[in-house]
């Protein structure tokens, strides 16, 4: 079985700690924790994990947050990859952050990441693991927040999260959605 975790950021080391990147830092820790390392492909930086009879490839667009769609239907058909079998991860202003949540489908939710790849998958009927990043900030400012760094009390707090993240994907890859959804969403 083929699955593509696509995590969502921006490249480059100036949005490296970024809450826009936690998509791109659970993909980094999963890779650490699997072994295996990224490499530059076509739209992507991607590594690829054998697990229990699983090829999953992991993926991180280097087309920038607002085009992330076009790496991902580029992978999906490169892969043949069912969509079924894709996961995106991606930050979400709405949760709390630590807050984890995985759905089988949904709306973009003003994300413009999720938008590109609704755009060009064909629809919202793909997997997300939407990770909190809250939403301090003032009005007029969310571009700000999204793209600052984590502060200090929250770097401090990221790896168990990106930890539990790592299992949510690997949950998603061996047992499926429901069953993960039920055992780690909050």
């Amino acid at each position: 079985m083929k699955f593509l975790i696509t995590g969502l950021g921006n490249p480059g080391p100036e949005y490296e700690l970024t809450r826009h990147n936690i998509g791109f830092l659970v993909l980094d820790r999963l890779a650490d924790r699997e072994g295996a390392a990224f490499t530059t492909a076509r739209y992507a930086d991607k590594a690829e994990i054998k697990f229990k009879g699983r090829q999953i490839t992991l993926i991180k667009p280097n087309t920038y947050m607002n085009l992330s769609g076009k790496a991902v239907n580029y992978w999906l058909q490169e892969l043949k990859v069912p969509k079924e079998n894709l996961l995106v991860v991606t930050d979400d202003l709405a949760l709390p952050f630590g807050k984890l949540r995985m759905r089988q489908k949904g709306s973009a939710a003003g994300h413009n990441g999720l938008t590109n790849i609704e755009q060009l998958t064909g629809g919202q009927d793909y997997a997300r693991l939407r990770c909190g990043i809250g939403s301090d900030y003032a009005k007029g400012r969310q571009v700000d927040y999204v793209l600052g760094n984590f502060p200090q009390e929250q770097m401090d707090a990221l790896l168990p999260l990106l930890d539990r993240a790592c299992d949510m994907i690997m949950g998603f890859c061996t047992t499926g959605i429901a069953r993960t959804m039920s055992q780690f969403n909050d």
